[in-house]
């Protein structure tokens, strides 16, 4: 169904509930999101989202995935208080890939960093490029 956007106008719109149900979720039911903060644009982390997931992060305006390891909805930062507020989700051309522009309290990272992204291939190394900005024992005590 996202397709037919790629000639369409801008303001141009669909149903969301169309659009909802021809979402190509994977054989587990699942989509990847993406989290950015909003006003700097900084890719925090990836996640997954199932159709229960979108709905819920919709109504509430509070980011929830799909945690693979728990078999639950995780709403993000329901342990650590790190929550992020979601601005706006949009979808890639195909529709199989969620980005959620977000206001991101505190680190986005379960290691206390603000993105899960911090580590860099520099050579022929990995490097650690950010530092902690909370110590992870104290976001889970």
């Amino acid at each position: 169904m996202l397709k037919q956007t790629e000639k369409m106008p801008v303001g141009s719109s669909l149903s969301w509930a169309d659009v909802l149900e021809t979402l190509p979720f994977n054989a587990d039911g699942l989509l990847p999101a993406i989290a950015q903060q909003k006003d700097t644009g900084e890719v925090l982390m990836m996640a997954w989202m199932n159709r229960e997931a979108l709905e819920e992060t919709l109504r509430t305006k509070r980011v929830c995935y799909w945690s693979r390891s728990r078999g639950k909805l995780w709403r993000k930062g329901e342990s650590s208080g790190q929550i992020q507020l979601l601005v706006e989700m949009r979808f890639d051309c195909d529709g199989d890939s969620i980005l959620l522009q977000v206001n991101q309290q505190g680190p986005a990272c379960h290691t206390g960093r603000r993105t899960c992204f911090y580590n860099a291939v520099r050579g022929d190394k990995l490097e650690v490029i950010s530092d902690p900005l909370i110590d992870p024992e104290l976001l889970y005590a």
